[in-house]
C-alpha cells in the first residue's frame, strides 16, 4: 500500500466533492450479503477506466473528460444508476474499442455525480460484483454489452487457513500504514472497522501500489482465498521495500547530521547572497547543465563533463577547488566543440580579396587559391600548415587576415616572439593555483569556431628556458597527423585542431627547430621592388594614414615621383614598414597645418619632402664609381632584405701580411684568405708579379664597421677586389656580384637571390655575376623584376676575373 492510485480514465481527482455531504459508510457483512443477492442486469453500458481497477464493495471517485463517458454517466444517472466498469489494456488509448478493454470487470452503482468548474464531470461509484462481457451490442454513443455473472469461490465459514490469511492482511496493513509517511494514520481506523473479509481483501487490493495489469490479475482470481493469498504476497513485497527504505533513511540521517547542519548554514549563506544580488550556486549548476545539452560534443566529452559536473555538485562552494572546478567547466562549455564556420569556395572572390589587400606576393596568393580549390573538391582535406618566410614589413601577418576573409573564417593571431614557457602552449594542470589553459585553446575559445585561420606570428623567435621548450610543444600543434587529438594539460581532453588553418610567419628559417620546420610548407615572401613599393604606398599606405589621422584624399596628394623619392631617400628595407612611418610624417604635416589654419601645399613637392623629412639619409647604397683600384660592389642578404656592400682593399709597403676589418664573421674572413691564396697560386695567369706579395701588406675593409657581417657570398667580390688591387685595373662599370669560392677555383651558389637583385636595382646596377647554379633562382623571379639587368653565370673564378676586370688602368695607378 503506497500512494493510492485514484480511479482515473482522464484525470483522477477528489476535488469538488462537497465537504458537507453525508459520509459513505464501510461495507458490512449484511450489505455484502444483500449485494451478492442482487440480480445482474442482462445488458450494461460499459465504462472503460484508464489507470485503475474497481473491486467489489470499494468506493472510488473518477473524473470523466471524454464525451462518450460523460454521456454514459448522465444516461445511467437518470436511469438505473448501474454501469459496467472495466479497465483499459493501454491507458494511452484515447478511444478504446472492444479489443482495447479487459473482458472481466465490476458492476458499479453511481452514488453521486458532481459537475466541476472546468467542465469535467466527477462521479463517485461503488463496486458491486464481478461480471464478464459476453457480447458487445453497440459502440455508439458508448459501449453496451450483454454480461454474465462470474462465480466467486468462497472458503468455508470457519476455514482456519483463510482466517489466518485475513489476520495477516490486517496486521500487515496496519504496519504499512504506520511505517509509510505517505499514508494518513486515519486509514488504520478504516482497516480496524472493516467486518467483511471479502471487502477487506478488495479494499486492500484496490489501495496497493500496483500497476493496472497486476490489479486486473488480482480481480480475475476466482477463488477468494487465492486472491487473499496473492494480496498478502504483494503486501509482503511492499513491506520489505518500505523497511529497506526506512532503514537506509535512518542510516543516512545518522551519517549526515553534520552535513545537514552545514547544508542549512550554506542555505542561509545562499539566501544572504541572493539578497545582496549574488547568484546562487544551484542556479549556476543548473545553467551549466542546460548549456551542456546544447553542445555538439561527442559521447566521450559529454561523459567527462557530466562526471566533472557531478564532482562540482558534491563540493563545498567555500573551498578553493570549487572555483577551479567552475573555471574548468566554464572552459568546456565555452569551447566550440565541433562548431565550424562554413567555408566560402568562391575562388574569384578570394583572388579579388587577396589582390585588394596585397600588391605582389603572387606565389603566396597562388598557393592559397590552390588550397581553396582542393578544399572545394574534397571538402574534408586536412588544413595545411603554411609558413610565410621573409623579411619584416612585407605583409606576412596581414596576409593572414586576407586569407581568413577569403575563406569566410574567423581570424586569430598568436604572437610567439620571446615565448619561453611550454605551458603557454599546452596549459597548466588544473591542480595548480592559478592554472590556465594554453594559448591555443584560449584562442579557439575566443574565436568561437574550431576552424579559424590561426596566425602563429614570429615562430622563429621561440626561445628555450628552464620552463621547457615551447618549439617542441608546437610539434603536436603543427603536425597534421597528430593535431586531431591535441592534448592541453588544463583541459585534460583531446581537442581536434585538424580543421584549423595554421599560418606561421618567420624572418629567419635557420633559428626554427628542424623537426618543426619539417612540418610546415615554406612559402618564401620576398621583398618589394621600388615600383611595387610606390604602388603599395599609393593604394594602401597613404589612404590608411589619411584615415587614421582624420583626413581624406582632398587634404594631401603625393604623386608617384615623390613617393619614389621617399622610398629611395628615406627607407632601406625589403618591406614597407619604414615607408609607412615616413608617409605618416607627411600626413601629420598636413594635419598640423589644417589644425593651426596655416597654408600648405596639398600636392606635395620634392622641396616639401625635404622640409618635412629632412635631407635624404639612404644615398649610401648608391653605386660608387670604378676609378679606384680594389673597390668592388657586392650583394648581401640581411634580416631586412637585400643590400649592396663595398669591398675595399689597399696596398702598403710591408712584409706581405693581410689584415681584415669591418666587423666580419669567421666565414667571411676565411673567404678573404681563400681569395688571397688563390691569387698567389695563379699570379702569372692574372699578370701579377709574385714578388709583390712579399713587398706589400694588404688591408681589406668592408664599410659600415658597426654592422656585423658574415657568410660566404662575398667570396668572389673579395677575389675581384684583390685582383683589381694587384693589377691596378678598373672594375667593369655598374657591376655587382655574389658567390662563394673554393680553394680549387670553383664558384658555388648562394641564397637570397631575389632580395639581392632588388638591392642591385635600387643601386642602379646594370650587370650581375652569379654562380651558374643560381640560374634556376633567376627563372623563378618575375620578368618585371629583371628588366634592365644583365646576368653573367660563372663556374670558375677565372671567369669572374675575365668579366669583371677591364684592361683600363685606374686613375693614379701605382707602379708595383
Amino acid at each position: 500500500m503506497g500512494d493510492s492510485k485514484f480511479s482515473n480514465f482522464d484525470n483522477m481527482s477528489l476535488q469538488g466533492i462537497d465537504q458537507d455531504s453525508e459520509l459513505i459508510p464501510l461495507l458490512t457483512p449484511e450489505d455484502e450479503e444483500q449485494m451478492n443477492s442482487e440480480t445482474l442486469p442482462e445488458t450494461l453500458p460499459i465504462l472503460p477506466l484508464r489507470n485503475t481497477v474497481l473491486f467489489p464493495g470499494v468506493v472510488i471517485p473518477i473524473t470523466a473528460g471524454r464525451d462518450k463517458s460523460i454521456r454514459l454517466i448522465k444516461d445511467a444517472n437518470n436511469g438505473s444508476k448501474v454501469i459496467g466498469v472495466v479497465s483499459q489494456k493501454d491507458e494511452e488509448t484515447e478511444n478504446p474499442d472492444v479489443q482495447d478493454i479487459n473482458t472481466l470487470g465490476t458492476v458499479a452503482k453511481i452514488l453521486r455525480v458532481l459537475q466541476m468548474p472546468d467542465g469535467n464531470t466527477t462521479v463517485i461509484i461503488q463496486g458491486k460484483k464481478r461480471f464478464e462481457v459476453a457480447e458487445i451490442l453497440t459502440k455508439k454513443p458508448y459501449l453496451t454489452a450483454t454480461v454474465r455473472e462470474t462465480e466467486e469461490v468462497r472458503p468455508k465459514k470457519n476455514d482456519k487457513e483463510f482466517l489466518a490469511i485475513i489476520e495477516s492482511i490486517k496486521e500487515l496493513a496496519l504496519k504499512i500504514i504506520r511505517d509509510n509517511p505517505n499514508i494518513p494514520s486515519e486509514a488504520s481506523f478504516a482497516i480496524k472497522n472493516i467486518q467483511s473479509d471479502s471487502f477487506l481483501i478488495n479494499f486492500v487490493s484496490s489501495n496497493l501500489n500496483l500497476d493496472v495489469k497486476a490489479k486486473q490479475e488480482l480481480l480475475e482470481i476466482g477463488s477468494l482465498q487465492e486472491r487473499a493469498l496473492a494480496t498478502l504476497k504483494y503486501m509482503n513485497v511492499e513491506m520489505q521495500k518500505l523497511e529497506l527504505k526506512n532503514d537506509i533513511q535512518s542510516k543516512v540521517r545518522n551519517d549526515l547530521d553534520q552535513q545537514q547542519r552545514e547544508y542549512f548554514l550554506h542555505q542561509q549563506m545562499k539566501t544572504i547572497q541572493e539578497e545582496l544580488g549574488g547568484v546562487s550556486y544551484d542556479e549556476e549548476l543548473e545553467e551549466m547543465k542546460i548549456k551542456s545539452k546544447k553542445k555538439k560534443w561527442g559521447k566521450k566529452v559529454k561523459e567527462h563533463f557530466d562526471k566533472e559536473l557531478a564532482k562540482m555538485k558534491r563540493m563545498n562552494p567555500q573551498v578553493a577547488e570549487y572555483s577551479i572546478q567552475r573555471n574548468y567547466l566554464d572552459l568546456m562549455l565555452d569551447l566550440p566543440w565541433k562548431e565550424f564556420s562554413k567555408d566560402k569556395f568562391d575562388l574569384k572572390r578570394a583572388q579579388r580579396i587577396l589582390d585588394r589587400d596585397h600588391y605582389g606576393l603572387e606565389d603566396v596568393k597562388k598557393r592559397i587559391i590552390e588550397y581553396l580549390a582542393v578544399l572545394k573538391l574534397r571538402n574534408d582535406m586536412k588544413s595545411p600548415i603554411l609558413c610565410l618566410y621573409g623579411p619584416p614589413g612585407v605583409g606576412k601577418t596581414s596576409l593572414g587576415k586576407s586569407v581568413a576573409e577569403a575563406l569566410g573564417r574567423e581570424y586569430v593571431r598568436m604572437s610567439l616572439g620571446g615565448l619561453r614557457d611550454e605551458a603557454e602552449i599546452r596549459g597548466h594542470r588544473k591542480t595548480y593555483i592559478g592554472a590556465m589553459p594554453g594559448r591555443i585553446i584560449q584562442s579557439l575559445k575566443k574565436a568561437g569556431t574550431s576552424n579559424p585561420v590561426f596566425i602563429l606570428d614570429e615562430i622563429d623567435k621561440l626561445s628555450n628556458s628552464n620552463q621547457g621548450d615551447p618549439s617542441s610543444a608546437m610539434l603536436e600543434v603543427l603536425d597534421p597527423e597528430q593535431n586531431s587529438d591535441f592534448h592541453d594539460n588544463f583541459l585534460e581532453l583531446g581537442y581536434d585542431l585538424s580543421k584549423v588553418m595554421f599560418v606561421a610567419t618567420a624572418n629567419n628559417l635557420g633559428s626554427i627547430q628542424p623537426a618543426l620546420r619539417d612540418r610546415m610548407e615554406i612559402i618564401h615572401v620576398s621583398g618589394y621592388t621600388i615600383e611595387e613599393k610606390v604602388e603599395i604606398a599609393k593604394k594602401h599606405l597613404l589612404p590608411k594614414q589619411l584615415t587614421e589621422h582624420g583626413l581624406d584624399s582632398s587634404h594631401l596628394k603625393i604623386g608617384k615621383p615623390q613617393l619614389e623619392k621617399i622610398v629611395e631617400g628615406y627607407t632601406r628595407e625589403s618591406g614597407v614598414r619604414s615607408l609607412e612611418k615616413q608617409i605618416a610624417k607627411m600626413v601629420r604635416y598636413a594635419a598640423k597645418s589644417i589644425a593651426t589654419e596655416e597654408e600648405y601645399e596639398v600636392k606635395v613637392s620634392n622641396e616639401v619632402i625635404i622640409e618635412v623629412l629632412g635631407a635624404p639619409k639612404m644615398e649610401r647604397d648608391k653605386y660608387e664609381n670604378n676609378e679606384v683600384a680594389g673597390v668592388v660592389t657586392g650583394l648581401a642578404w640581411t634580416s631586412v632584405g637585400g643590400d649592396i656592400l663595398f669591398i675595399e682593399s689597399i696596398l702598403s709597403k710591408g712584409k706581405g701580411t693581410m689584415s681584415i676589418t669591418g666587423n666580419l664573421g669567421k666565414v667571411m674572413k676565411e673567404s678573404a684568405t681563400i681569395a688571397m691564396e688563390y691569387i698567389k697560386s695563379n699570379a702569372e695567369r692574372f699578370g701579377i708579379d709574385p714578388s709583390v706579395f712579399e713587398k706589400y701588406n694588404v688591408h681589406i675593409h668592408v664599410p659600415e664597421g658597426a654592422t656585423p657581417k658574415d657568410g660566404p657570398s662575398a667570396g668572389i667580390t673579395m677575389l675581384t677586389s684583390l685582383v683589381s688591387l694587384f693589377t691596378q685595373k678598373r672594375i667593369k662599370k655598374s657591376l655587382a656580384m655574389t658567390g662563394e669560392i673554393t680553394l680549387r677555383g670553383k664558384v658555388l651558389p648562394v641564397g637570397g637571390i631575389k632580395e639581392k637583385i632588388l638591392a642591385a636595382k635600387r643601386a642602379k646596377i646594370k650587370e650581375i655575376i652569379l654562380c651558374a647554379d643560381n640560374e634556376r633562382d633567376i627563372k623563378e623571379i618575375k620578368e618585371s623584376y629583371l628588366k634592365g639587368l644583365t646576368f653573367h653565370y660563372v663556374k670558375e673564378m677565372s671567369e669572374v676575373i675575365d668579366i669583371a676586370i677591364t684592361d683600363v688602368k685606374v686613375k693614379n695607378a701605382k707602379e708595383l
